[in-house]
């Protein structure tokens, strides 16, 4: 089963500037990769990492070692939503010997974070900005904490809101067996969850986020 838990940042002026800061910072670095992938058709994420990390880290050293990973990590994955998918206009086989399409990731692009990046200790968040560690304090439902408890953590992401906020979503899965009041609690958690919607960049039947713009070659 999967658990998708949404959880909003209340940011000051100067958290939400730190935040904007390392989002354009990520972009910039899925930006300088993405020509690479088209002059090769590579977007494996390991070979991807083998192929261009050393040369990233050392164009972005601000954004360390552990966030280019996650760009690399982004860059693969939205390639293969849009290369690998067959609703896709640009899915590889349609396009043949075509050279492929130059992906441009917009300055408002996910954010993904790993457990280097961020940490939650009890009701405390800690997640990497460019210039040190920001604090938050988590406001968690029991259900919520059973769903962290109990699943493996697949991703997360941090998006900014069109009201001009951010939120995270953590993708957890589990194959735990669940008695029955582990089990109603966390069917609480998705009927809690499921009248908020995904943001656009995180469903894969988007095939084409909002985030990502597509520039057919000549």
């Amino acid at each position: 089963m999967k658990f998708f838990i949404r959880i909003p940042l209340y940011t000051t002026a100067e958290q939400f500037a730190r935040l904007e800061a390392l989002q354009v910072a990520f972009a910039q670095v899925c930006n300088a990769l993405a020509p690479e992938v088209q002059r090769t058709r590579i977007w494996n994420r390991v070979v991807l990492h083998h192929m261009h990390y050393r040369t990233l880290r050392e164009k972005f050293p601000a954004l360390g070692s552990q966030m280019v990973c996650n760009a690399i990590y982004a860059v693969s994955r939205t390639s293969r939503m849009i290369f690998q998918a067959t609703a896709s206009p640009f899915f590889l086989q349609k396009l043949g010997n075509k050279p492929l399409p130059l992906l441009q990731f917009a300055s408002n692009c996910p954010v993904y974070f790993d457990r280097h990046t961020l940490s939650i200790k009890g009701s405390k968040l800690s997640l990497f900005t460019l210039d040190g560690r920001m604090h938050f304090e988590l406001t968690l439902t029991e259900a919520q904490f059973l769903v962290f408890k109990i699943s493996k953590l697949r991703e997360i992401s941090l998006t900014r809101k069109s009201n001009l906020s951010y939120e995270l979503t953590f993708v957890l899965e589990s194959e735990k067996s669940l008695n029955e009041q582990e089990a109603q609690t966390v069917m609480d958690v998705s009927y809690l969850e499921a009248d908020k919607p995904l943001p656009t960049a995180l469903v894969p039947e988007s095939i084409i986020p909002a985030y990502v713009s597509v520039e057919v070659a000549s």
